[in-house]
This record gives structure tokens, sequence and C-alpha cells, in this order.
């Protein structure tokens, strides 16, 4: 009954799918759901766009190993990457009425800018994508018994969100993101009730995770713990600010005052939900704490699954795998759209600059397909886990682009020579950084990319410009 359920709930995200490609007039509406969305459903897009697998698995897993310390990056650098965009950068980006973030580049730097950041940007979704492609052959692994294994799993799962993406494009992902947020919020809920019951009592739980020491984000106060906090945070905090996910949901917002809102209201809904399968995690280690000593051993992603098919009756188990469905799926198919439209729009477009819409929509939807098997195969290809791909798909965009976006939007001297210099320090360094780091270095590589980053836009924007022949003037938006 249970795989009875999950088939049709997936049938019914792929009918709402293809019900939205009927609503598909322009590429506007598929890139940007037409720029017409009301509070309740930008909301619903930034929360289930950013509460993907690993705030379900990866999240949970970790934060039992390793507490809050371990978790910095998401959901707390997660959360303030959204409050800040809300605060500082929905109203000015609205304003500017563009397709991409990579748009903005061109207009502020020039061309040459625009093609290596949104180069990069195209890149750093590639781990994301992948890990909520491993989630769903996790899940349907799990499902079936181990009748389909991970990897077909994972090929099936590309497949459903590929069709329903497909289909109707950025008013698919609304759609379908509002009813998913739904599944996840009621799912989580009920979950939470019904394990602090048999775990006996909420106040239990948490009283046992802050004995463990789980709620403190440092475990120490050494200049090397501090370095690493902060890079930790600002992976996420800084890096996920010059993605294109987040630009659609601010460009899909029918005014300046939604977008800022809604990703505000996402921002604080993302936060409090994380905590749910976290507390979740922490109650398990008290109702069946022999399976989660085994499972930390052997896969600690398996540990809430696991529990939830052993311990709770079938309406629980329904909830628990709809609301995970839910989560990786919403998160899968808007981030799969993203990559595909900064490719059309910021790369392709130099080549074929007299595409009609009807060809652009048709080739951004090629680019889809050919993002779906990209980042399938580096997800069958790849070693890590979920929270690890997460984190490490922000790192390229935190020394690449951040600074020339953020310099861009709040400094009028900042230069296409400071912006290039910025881009060429900041992942020279990070690369080298990387390359040879070890637990004992004490600069993370990406905090120590961000900062020459930041050294090369001071640099390249003040000294006399000589980097100008080959682009266009920037422009002060």
């Amino acid at each position: 009954m249970l795989v009875g359920f999950v088939v049709l709930y997936l049938m019914v995200t792929v009918a709402i799918g293809l019900y939205a490609s009927t609503r598909v007039k322009n590429a506007k509406d598929f890139a940007t759901a037409g720029a017409s969305m009301p509070m309740p459903v930008v909301t619903a897009m930034v929360f289930a766009t950013w509460f993907g697998s690993e705030a379900v698995l990866g999240i949970p897993s970790t934060f039992l190993q390793e507490g809050f310390a371990g978790i910095v990056e998401d959901p707390f650098g997660s959360f303030g990457c959204l409050m800040l965009v809300g605060i500082f950068f929905a109203r000015r980006l609205y304003r500017l009425n563009l397709l991409t973030i990579g748009d903005f580049f061109r207009q502020r730097y020039g061309p040459v800018v625009e093609g290596i950041t949104s180069f990069v940007i195209i890149l750093s979704y590639l781990g994301w994508i992948a890990a909520q492609m491993i989630a769903l052959g996790v899940v349907f692994n799990v499902l079936s018994g181990g009748a389909i294994s991970t990897t077909q799993g994972t090929l099936l799962g590309s497949v459903i969100v590929l069709i329903y993406t497909l289909c109707g494009g950025m008013l698919s992902v609304a759609f379908t993101d509002f009813m998913q947020m739904s599944v996840i919020g009621g799912g989580l809920i009920y979950l939470v009730w019904l394990m602090a019951g048999m775990a006996g009592g909420a106040d239990v739980v948490i009283a046992k995770a802050a004995a463990e020491n789980k709620f403190t984000f440092l475990h120490g106060t050494s200049p090397k713990e501090v370095v690493g906090f902060i890079g930790a945070a600002l992976t996420m905090m800084l890096g996920s600010i010059p993605q294109q996910d987040i630009y659609q949901r601010v460009m899909s917002a029918k005014n300046e005052t939604v977008a800022m809102r809604g990703t505000i209201l996402g921002a604080i809904l993302y936060l409090c939900f994380c905590m749910l399968p976290i507390f979740l995690i922490s109650a398990a280690s008290i109702i069946d704490p022999k399976m989660v000593g085994v499972m930390l051993d052997k896969d600690a992603q398996m540990i809430l699954p696991t529990l939830i098919l052993q311990q709770t009756p079938l309406f629980a188990q329904v909830l628990f795998f709809g609301a995970l469905l839910s989560a990786i799926m919403s998160t899968a198919s808007g981030t799969l759209m993203a990559p595909s439209v900064t490719f059309t729009e910021n790369v392709l477009k130099h080549f074929l600059p007299r595409m009609t819409d009807r060809q652009f929509i048709r080739a951004m939807r090629i680019s889809i397909v050919v993002a779906a098997i990209s980042t399938t195969a580096f997800a069958l290809l790849s070693n890590a886990s979920i929270y690890e791909m997460v984190g490490n798909a922000y790192k390229v965009t935190l020394v690449a682009a951040s600074v020339p976006l953020i310099a861009g939007l709040f400094w009028k001297r900042a230069t296409t020579q400071g912006a290039l210099l910025a881009i060429a320090f900041g992942m020279t360094s990070w690369l080298i950084l990387e390359a040879s780091y070890t637990d004992d270095a004490f600069w993370p590589p990406q905090l120590m990319g961000l900062l020459m980053s930041l050294a090369g836009m001071l640099i390249g924007s003040l000294a006399p410009q000589r980097i100008g022949v080959m682009t266009q003037e920037p422009q002060h938006i």
C-alpha cells in the first residue's frame, strides 16, 4: 500500500506538470512563470526549492554526528543567504527585469564577465542536482525493499523529474512547489508529534541533545576553529546569492514587494522546518539506539527512513516518504531549470542571436535534458554524501561570482577590470589551496578565495583601467 500511495503521488505530480505546460505561452512564462506569482506561491517556491534531500537526510545525519557545529553551512548559512536576498537584493534585482542573473553581469561588466560567471553558475549546479538524484535513488531502493537498486532508482527519479519540468518549466515548478510545501509541512509536523510521544516527550529529546553538546556552534575558540566557522557559514550565505534559482523566484513574483516578502518568509519557513528532521533523528537515538548505532557506521543518511519503516504505522510512512519525495522533487525541478535557462540565455544566445521565442523555449528544453543527463551521470559516479555535495556546490560561486555581483549592485566604482581580477584571484587561490588542503590547514580554501576575490575587485577597480578593449564599459545599475 505504501508503494501504491507513492506511485499515486508521483502520477499527480506529473499531471500537474502536464497541466502547467498548457499555460506556457512564451519564454518568460517558461523561465520565470510570467512574473505573476502571488506571495504564497513565491514563498512556497523559495521554501520548497531549498528544502531538498539534504534537509531531510543530509542535515539530520550530520547533526547527529557533529551537532550544530557540523551544519553551519546548511541550514544556517542558507537561511542567512535567503534573508540577505530578501532584505538587500530582491527589490534591486526585480527592478532590472532581466531573464537571468547572467544578464546582470553582461549589463554591468560586459560579455566576457557574463560568459565566465555563467559558466561558473552552471557548474555549481552539478553537485546540488546530483544530490537530489541520489536521494531519489535511495528512496526508491528503500520503498521497493531492495528490488530497485539505488542506481535504477536514481535513473527512474531523474526521468520523472525531467518529464514534468520539461513540460511546464517554471510554471510547473510553481504549481508543484505549492502542493509539495503542504505535503512537507503537514507530514513533518505529524511525525514530530508521533516521534516525540514514542521518545517520552519533546523535552526528553531536546534535553538529551543538549546534554550531548549538540547545540554548540563552536567546539572551541581557537583562531583556527573560528576561521573554519566563518568559512563554513559564508560558503552558503554568500556563495548561494549569485544563483539563477534564487533569481528566478525573485522574478516570478508579481511585484517587487512580493519578491522581497516572499523570499524572507520562505527563509524563515526553511530554517524552522529544517529543525523538524533534526528533532526526528534525535528522537530516533532514544527510540532505537541500537539501530542508530549500526546505521551510523554504515550510512547515517538511512537512519530516518529505516526508523520510519520499522517503528511507525502505514499512515506515518506515507506522510514521511511523501514529505521526502516532495522535498527532493521540488528542489530537483527548480534547480534543473536554473542552469538550463542560464546556458540558453547567456551562452547559446551569443551564437544564435536571432532565435525566435519558440526556438528559445525549445533550446531551454533541450538544455534541461542535457542538464538532467549530466547531473545524473555525476550522481552515479560520485562517492560524496548528499550534504557534502550540496555544500561543495557553492564554493565555486562564492570565490568567483559573489564579489562581482555584490560590488556591481552596491559599489558604483566597480569596473570590468575589477570583476575580471576578482574572478581570477578568487578562482586561482581557491583551486591552489583546495588541491593541497589538509585538516591541519589554517585557512579554509573557499574563505581565502573569497578574500582574494575581494582584493582583486578593489585593486582592479581602483587601479588605472587597462582591461576595457575587449569588453563594453560597465553600466551603473
